[in-house]
């Protein structure tokens, strides 16, 4: 008998990333047959919403597909994630061939939903909801259950799902739901199943991993703990802090804890306290300065990176400076920017004070142009030195070449032969760019 055959395209965050690997585990599990877009009888697109241009491309690619639907009525086409919650069911009513849309508190009902649409090709199935604090997990027995994913050597763990902070600007909230912590237990079944199964990093996930534990009275900081104290493991990281949860007792573990890597991902979003506000972010420029500051004093070559927005409603020549300045002073290792895009049903949507899109860009433009400035230079200082970096994968450009990361997170890629792959290795930086370190072993 054939195997009824999918595959996967996911768009976004990590947090996409680890559901998609938990449905492609199951469907696995299941008999299915992971093949190549051609071949599949279901294309499943886990997408992003955060940006406008992320829905874009997706909406782009769901047209697409009218030729091969037209001419062989195939695929299926089971659209997930944040971009399912927000436009589903309007992709159902302009694509014939969209069967399904579920959003992402609705995973655990997925594997059966697509086996459902695959036995009954012209049923459809919306799973949206406006409950936001609905939430249908994906349960996976550890002692059973190897997660199918992309790379052997790293993984992610989800700890929490849903964000209670509403930000302006942000989408989050209103397309993954209320703040709920997932059990302690489970997380760290689910690392020790990851770490039995050769994986050397570990990253745990949230959207604000800083809040883990409020809803079931736990702290990240004793999670994070546990976790890097599991047998076997060798680096553990976590993504993302909001800075008003960003506590003294999570720096102090990630001084004390071999395990936890020095990096840290912090998002600023602006270095104007007035823009700040008008985002709803709950600290000033001062205090995001001092809890740098402080992290920096206990934890000696912390590689920092930020999230930042320019162009945001509001923002004048004065508050752009500010956020200028406070990349010349913080001297971030990286920072990922962007220009506001609108996110309808957001409150900074109608917010008074539209900057033009060309001036957000034009914004954008020189805040990376300095930024790049400040990486180049904080990387050409590692030029010279030996750093111990986790060989995980193939290079993606260069014959015999391979990559990893070092401690603090940073890119560096090497020639290598492949029998290295999840080995760590001492390698000497030789050159330096603004995204990647190359060098070569020691």
């Amino acid at each position: 008998m054939t195997a009824n055959k999918f595959c996967v395209k996911v768009y976004g965050c990590q947090m996409n990333v680890y559901d998609a690997d938990r449905v492609r585990t199951v469907l696995c599990s299941r008999g299915w047959e992971e093949v190549s877009e051609d071949e599949a009888d279901i294309v499943m697109i886990t997408g992003c919403s955060v940006r406008a241009k992320a829905e874009q491309k997706v909406w782009s690619e769901l047209g697409l597909y009218e030729p091969s639907w037209l001419k062989c009525q195939r695929p299926i086409i089971a659209l997930t994630g944040c971009i399912a919650q927000r436009i589903g069911a309007r992709a159902l009513e302009r694509f014939p061939y969209v069967r399904l849309v579920a959003g992402p508190r609705h995973i655990g009902l997925l594997p059966d939903a697509i086996e459902q649409v695959h036995s009954h090709p012209k049923s459809r199935i919306s799973l949206l909801d406006d409950d936001p604090k609905e939430f249908h997990a994906l349960d996976l027995d550890p002692d059973n259950v190897t997660i199918k994913r992309g790379n052997k050597y790293k993984a992610y763990v989800t700890i929490a799902h849903g964000c209670d902070n509403f930000c302006t600007y942000c989408i989050v909230p209103y397309v993954r739901g209320r703040f709920v912590s997932r059990k302690p237990d489970d997380v760290l079944d689910e690392c020790r199943m990851l770490i039995d199964d050769g994986v050397k990093e570990i990253t745990l996930l949230g959207q604000n991993v800083n809040s883990y534990g409020k809803d079931i009275g736990l702290n990240f900081s004793g999670l994070l703990r546990s976790v890097a104290r599991l047998w076997g493991i060798r680096r553990v990281r976590f993504v993302t802090s909001l800075p008003q949860d960003f506590t003294s007792d999570i720096v102090d573990v990630m001084a004390s804890e071999e395990a936890v890597c020095p990096s840290l991902n912090l998002p600023v979003q602006s270095g104007s306290t007035r823009v700040l506000r008008l985002m709803n972010r709950k600290y000033t420029r001062e205090e995001y300065i001092e809890k740098v500051n402080m992290t920096r004093g206990k934890i000696p070559g912390l590689g920092l990176t930020t999230d930042l927005i320019v162009g945001f409603p509001g923002e004048t020549d004065g508050d752009f400076d500010a956020s200028m300045s406070l990349l010349r002073e913080i001297r971030f290792d990286l920072v990922h920017s962007a220009a506001y895009s609108e996110r309808e049903g957001t409150p900074a949507a109608t917010m008074e004070g539209a900057l033009p899109v060309s001036l957000r860009l034009e914004r954008l433009n020189r805040l990376n142009e300095l930024q790049d400035s400040i990486t180049l230079s904080i990387n050409r200082e590692l030029t010279g030195q030996v750093v111990e970096v986790l060989a995980d994968d193939v290079a993606p450009k260069g014959e015999g070449m391979l990559q990893g990361r070092t401690p603090s997170d940073k890119v560096v890629i090497f020639p290598a032969s492949k029998k290295i792959l999840g080995k760590f290795v001492n390698v000497k930086i030789t050159e330096a760019e603004a995204w990647c370190l190359h060098g070569e072993l020691v």
